[in-house]
């Protein structure tokens, strides 16, 4: 199903939804209650300020419009390709990701690096530092209302989540064999990201980068162990991205005093 499709049929989902309206209380009829199938309608009606008497279909666009991070529905529906991925990965990783966490995220790039995003930049950071990295919990609500699995479904994803679990890190800085397999992960993740940015003065961010440092200084801290290996070796991409454009940045102002 092609994107748009999708948020046409959430919309329309949510709105069925609503159409479950009815009185909660006799004594009350204006306090209403749901009977949902697809999202916790209290729970964002509630936190979207939705006028419960005065809901249609256009209205139910508009939030699902909202809820993966554009201002209107008509916003959404002139998006590229690329922005609608984006925006279907954060209606399906709600629980991992807000769409406000993820905006928050790229302003602070932004302004941080003084730059402006590529949507297809955006959808390579959002893959790595979030998508296929496990770990991450939103701090607002995921509104899907979650459908009952079979239990041997359960059961091979409990296995999986078993199978990842794996050693520890306990103690920093890493060293020996783990220090050295970290380090030459992050020379390749160094590569890949370096192709991706396409900084305007690659010589000198390759002069900045010091892979032993970023594993040393930059990756981990303290306060994140014990965490395991596996999970460690997979935040290299994820923390990378926003190194990188940190060297790229200065390698900028470099070129300009040197100029």
């Amino acid at each position: 199903m092609k994107p748009l499709d999708f948020f046409k049929l959430q919309s329309k989902n949510l709105f069925k939804d609503y159409k479950t309206q009815r009185p909660a209380t006799e004594a009350d009829p204006s306090y209403f209650g749901y009977d949902p199938k697809y999202f916790d309608i209290n729970g964002l009606f509630l936190d979207y300020d939705i006028d419960e008497e005065k809901f249609s279909l256009m209205k139910a666009q508009h939030l699902i419009a909202k809820l993966v991070g554009f201002r209107k529905w008509t916003d959404l529906m002139q998006a590229s390709a690329t922005e609608l991925e984006l925006a279907k990965l954060l209606f399906d990783n709600q629980h991992k990701l807000s769409a406000e966490d993820w905006q928050m995220y790229i302003h602070g790039i932004e302004s941080e690096n003084k730059t402006t995003l590529s949507p297809e930049f955006k959808l390579e950071i959002l893959e790595q530092a979030y998508i296929n990295v496990e770990g991450h919990e939103s701090t607002f609500q995921d509104y899907r209302l979650k459908q009952s699995q079979p239990s041997e479904i359960k059961s091979q994803k409990a296995n999986r989540v078993t199978a990842k679990i794996g050693r520890k890190i306990t103690a920093l800085p890493l060293k020996g064999k783990d220090r050295d397999a970290f380090i030459e992960t992050a020379k390749s993740a160094f590569e890949t990201v370096m192709w991706r940015m396409e900084p305007l003065h690659p010589e000198g961010v390759r002069k900045l980068w010091n892979p032993e440092f970023y594993i040393d200084k930059v990756l981990l801290k303290d306060g994140m162990l014990p965490i395991d290996r596996d999970y460690a070796l997979s935040l290299i991409d994820a923390v990378l991205v926003h190194h990188v454009l940190e060297l790229a940045v200065e390698a900028d102002e470099l070129a300009v005093k040197l100029n």
